[in-house]
């Protein structure tokens, strides 16, 4: 009954016209106009910022020509390995010797390289066309390495030449020497299958576990190099670490992509 009394009397009294309207207090335009600087500044940025995103893959550091496997061309008993793992040697050197029912073949290196693996041993019988080791394609001690990223295929066309590449190597701890730099040099055109990769690289085992996940682009990295370490290469430490680097040492490759508009992301 109270309320009603108050609405009657409220009804009958006469607009109050006469009192100032406030619309906000000052606390409220406050608020307000941080809200507007921040909306502001948040335009302005996604016109005008960039946003850099990079794309990881594993990788291999490797000489630039590859490797290839060296293939026994007849059948029979190996009864002498003529070289070992490590050994470069020019082409046609030899390699093994089997002992067939013709006589004794020897098995000769194809092109000039270093033998990175022996899958032969003295006694084994071996078949004709059966792998007896790896050569990777380098002539000199001095050939410069490599490092090949396999990208999804699906990422590769966003690699522009040039991109600037962080490689972190599995034989040298990162926390303690960095990443090894460099910069692309070519990206393939179409993707890879687990016999080509095994092709280049000499390992089938490789082929195989680089296309897990589906069929990668090979990306060409040049390691960017520094006189003033002991690798001869550039870190993103001062020094790097205190050896030299191996080819066929696997790695783990971040691609630094070009830096992309906010408002990029919301236009179609």
């Amino acid at each position: 009954m109270q309320f009603r009394q108050q609405a009657l009397a409220k009804l009958q009294s006469p607009e109050e016209l006469d009192l100032p309207v406030r619309f906000a207090r000052p606390r409220g335009w406050l608020v307000l106009c941080a809200t507007v600087a921040v909306m502001a500044a948040g335009s302005v940025w996604a016109v005008t910022g960039s946003v850099a995103s990079t794309i990881g893959a594993p990788a291999i550091l490797t000489h630039g020509r590859g490797s290839y496997v060296l293939q026994s061309p007849v059948a029979g008993q190996v009864t002498e390995v003529l070289t070992e793992e490590g050994r470069r040697l020019p082409a046609n050197s030899p390699v093994l010797k089997v002992r067939t029912a013709e006589g004794e073949t020897v098995v000769r290196t194809v092109a000039a390289g270093r033998v990175t693996a022996l899958a032969a041993t003295i006694g084994q019988i071996i078949r004709t066309g059966a792998d007896v080791a790896a050569v990777e394609k380098v002539a000199h001690a001095s050939d410069p390495l490599y490092a090949t990223v396999y990208v999804p295929a699906e990422k590769a066309a966003s690699v522009p030449a040039d991109a600037a590449v962080d490689l972190t190597v599995q034989s040298v701890p990162a926390e303690e020497y960095g990443v090894l730099h460099g910069h692309v040099t070519s990206v393939d055109r179409s993707a890879q299958s687990a016999r080509q990769i095994a092709a280049f690289l000499g390992d089938s085992q490789l082929g195989e576990q680089f296309t897990r996940d589906g069929r990668p682009v090979a990306v060409l990295v040049k390691l960017d190099r520094s006189p003033g370490t002991k690798s001869g290469y550039a870190w993103s430490s001062a020094d790097g670490p205190p050896f030299t680097l191996t080819s066929m040492t696997m790695a783990t490759g971040s691609i630094r992509l070009p830096g992309r508009r906010p408002v990029d992301w919301l236009l179609p």
